[in-house]
């Protein structure tokens, strides 16, 4: 004869089931991978990565497109929207992934007069659908920037 098995009581059974849900995707994916902010030599580091990977998803930090000569964002709007480009493209492309593989994208810019101009580069980094993407008026970003862009990337996105 078998003996009955006995119950947890359905508090305990509710918590052990959260925190299989919770602890999943490390099991399935692995724990989170950090890509560390890139700094110039000299200087302290920030307090954040400039991207995470959980699993075949990325979160890409704000960027902005920063002169290498003066430290501050290009004068120039539209070589600043390069700028950043490139620095969202190479920080996506470090984690393995491709801009292509951009689902959503955040633009905060200080001059919503250039919408235009940025748009005008931002279509040269895609080659099939572009992003979701919202672009919002901020009063100022760090560094006299005019733009900051950040994202989310999933691997394998048509």
């Amino acid at each position: 004869m078998r003996q009955a098995t006995p119950q947890l009581p359905l508090a305990s059974r509710l918590i052990a089931g959260a925190c299989v849900a919770l602890l999943l995707p490390l099991v399935a994916f692995g724990a989170p991978r950090y890509f560390e902010h890139e700094t110039a030599p000299g200087t302290a580091p920030l307090p954040f990565s400039d991207a995470v990977l959980a699993g075949d998803t990325l979160y890409v930090a704000g960027h902005i497109g920063i002169d290498g000569h003066t430290g501050n964002a290009a004068a120039d709007p539209a070589t600043e929207a390069h700028l950043v480009m490139e620095a969202v493209k190479h920080t996506v492309e470090r984690a393995g992934l491709r801009m292509d593989d951009l689902v959503s994208v955040t633009v905060f810019c200080t001059d919503l007069k250039l919408f235009e101009a940025f748009n005008a580069v931002y279509r040269s980094y895609f080659h099939g659908h572009y992003p979701a993407r919202a672009f919002i008026g901020a009063d100022s970003l760090v560094r006299g920037a005019h733009f900051e862009v950040m994202g989310v990337a999933v691997r394998g996105s048509p």
